[in-house]
């Protein structure tokens, strides 16, 4: 494996931090983008890198300008859109032929959705979202769905039971909405942070290499398309 500190313009006077993660014979990268509370250096994303990894796919995490700044106030949706081109521009640059996913925890998948939705990221394949913020906690809606069904390549959706911004009750209609391009994986028990309780008789790492084989055979079901 080989891992490489990047730094990534965005715009003019806008650049971000970012990690490469490249296996021994990658067969594909994952452009990896956090969730609003905490940057690409938290613990769950070095979890999620390095478990993919471990499966053959390598992984660009990268901060969008608030994290890089130290600020808590998200960037707007612009510039947030800016951010995931510009991190999926940098791994199409570094890592030619590679079948490239975008995507991300939370906020930062997202975003990469609404990017996707506005106009496609060039040369991905599918975007994979861990966690998607249906709606924000204790107000249950479907708003934040609306743009999904304008994004024509595959979608895969990771989601905890016990996820506070992902109602089940709205979550699990939304791949008959999308159609055959959506794929929803829950995880039994899972928070918003894929945290289990004990009394689940699983643990948090058991249910990230859950998590992360559903990723890496979906993507390999894609690959042999």
């Amino acid at each position: 494996m080989s891992t490489h500190e990047l730094g990534i313009e965005v715009e003019a006077d806008v650049r971000v931090s970012a990690l490469l993660q490249v296996p021994a014979q990658a067969r594909a990268c994952y452009a990896l983008a956090h969730g609003a509370g905490a940057g690409m250096a938290h613990p769950f994303m070095a979890a999620v890198a390095q478990g993919l990894n471990e499966r053959g796919i390598a992984s660009l995490r990268f901060n969008f300008p608030y994290m890089e700044r130290g600020s808590r106030r998200p960037d707007v949706p612009r510039l947030a859109h800016a951010t995931v081109r510009a991190a999926v521009a940098e791994a199409s640059r570094r890592l030619p032929g590679l079948a490239l996913f975008a995507g991300g925890k939370s906020f930062g998948g997202r975003m990469t959705s609404q990017a996707q939705a506005l106009s496609p990221l060039p040369g991905v394949r599918g975007l994979v979202f861990l966690g998607f913020p249906l709606h924000p906690a204790g107000k249950p809606s479907d708003e934040r769905a609306a743009h999904l069904p304008d994004i024509t390549v595959p979608m895969l959706f990771l989601q905890g039971t016990r996820d506070e911004l992902a109602q089940l009750d709205l979550l699990q209609p939304l791949p008959e909405r999308l159609g055959s391009r959506a794929t929803l994986q829950l995880f039994e028990h899972a928070d918003h942070s894929f945290h289990v309780p004990a009394r689940s008789g699983r643990t948090d790492s058991q249910v990230m290499d859950e998590m992360l084989e559903c990723m890496a055979s979906w993507i390999d079901a894609l690959l042999k398309d």
